[in-house]
């Protein structure tokens, strides 16, 4: 008996999604330590978590975090700190656009 393998058709949903949560396991070590404000970005980590966990990916939710990630660095004090959230506040831009590779 052979078995046949069944291979997952990845969507522009999946990919997106996996760039996401790539972003995100970074941009908690950028701030694993703690600073002043940071129970801010800490908040918004745990906002994005529980819409990665939603089985549907609706974009427009992701452009929303997005943009309230934008807020809180705008309120960190941090040079540095804001300087790190910057460049995953680009990044996460940047994995929303993904798409899936074609053949």
């Amino acid at each position: 008996m052979s078995k046949e393998t069944v291979k997952k058709v990845q969507t522009d949903a999946d990919v997106k999604r996996k760039a996401v949560k790539l972003v995100i396991s970074h941009l908690k070590k950028k701030v694993a330590e703690p600073f002043v404000g940071s129970e801010h970005i800490n908040g918004w980590i745990a906002e994005m978590e529980k819409l990665l966990e939603k089985p549907e990916f609706n974009l427009i939710e992701y452009i929303e975090m997005r943009k309230s990630l934008n807020d809180v660095i705008e309120r960190t004090l941090d040079a540095d700190i804001r300087f790190k959230m910057r460049d995953s506040w680009y990044s996460l831009g940047k994995a929303l656009d993904k798409k899936v590779k074609q053949k």
